[in-house]
């Protein structure tokens, strides 16, 4: 089994003081995508190399924003940087690595963050260009790789099932009708599968995000914005997913919780 996690770490430097190092030893993954890392290549490597994972970082621009990473058991063969509009380039939100597997078959996985947003304003225009480039670039990989996979927080909670309280978050960013529209395309006329929702069936949740405010954790108030999505074949594969809760709201290290999925493919080369 190919173990593949991802998890926006809301500041790796702090994330890392919480207690981060203790899950990722225990967490048997080959491979580990970061989003939210907020800090430069330089500061954000000298937190990740020491865990004796490859570990390749994508920057944002403003410091302090954004940025994701993707961790490895084996280097990968090949980053990019970016998902095709110059526009994001210093973003920090896109970052590609391809992986050869065992048995010669090429495995692209994508650490993503998307824009969390605000209705009406201009964050809501650059949240729906990254998702119109991402129409565009999905089924690129799809020619790219024998198998291919998006991971990271992508911001939207798709459908009812996905947010504890929807009723109440209809009209704000992470659950308007026009973003979960491009997941139906996502999810539907481009072909890709949502791993997590496609293993753990039509129930509530499982979330990934809790608000640090009030009782959410305690009440498992959540979202689930934090995916694996998938070509198809690859999504065959998949044979267990899990969500690693904190035992409590004091030993969470993170705002998320990792989501953890185990695919039935070679090793890492």
């Amino acid at each position: 089994m190919l173990r593949i996690a991802t998890v926006n770490v809301n500041g790796v430097r702090a994330a890392f003081r919480k207690g981060m190092s203790d899950w990722l030893a225990g967490s048997g993954a080959d491979i580990v995508t970061l989003q939210e890392v907020r800090a430069q290549n330089d500061i954000a490597l000298g937190v990740l190399e020491p865990t004796g994972f490859h570990s390749y970082s994508a920057d944002a621009e403003a410091k302090g924003r954004a940025g994701v990473a993707v961790m490895s058991r084996a280097p990968a063969k090949e980053l990019r940087v970016g998902n095709g509009d110059d526009y994001f380039d210093r973003s920090g939100r896109w970052l590609e690595a391809d992986y050869e597997l065992a048995d010669g078959s090429l495995l692209t996985v994508v650490s993503v963050y998307v824009h969390s947003g605000e209705a009406g304003t201009p964050k809501q225009d650059d949240k729906y260009r990254f998702f119109d480039q991402m129409v565009r670039r999905l089924p690129e990989l799809q020619q790219h790789a024998d198998h291919a996979l998006i991971t990271g927080d992508l911001n939207v909670g798709h459908t009812e099932l996905d947010i504890k309280n929807w009723k109440a978050n209809q009209k704000k960013a992470g659950f308007l009708p026009e973003e979960r529209a491009y997941f139906d395309r996502f999810f539907g006329e481009l072909g890709w599968v949502d791993v997590h929702r496609k293993l753990s069936g039509e129930v509530p949740g499982p979330y990934t995000w809790w608000s640090m405010r009030g009782k959410a954790f305690d009440n498992d108030a959540g979202w689930r914005i934090d995916y694996h999505a998938a070509t198809p074949g690859l999504a065959e594969l998949a044979r267990g997913a899990r969500v690693d809760r904190a035992a409590s709201w004091g030993e969470r290290w993170s705002d998320h919780a990792p989501l953890v999925i185990d695919y039935d493919l070679p090793d890492l080369a």
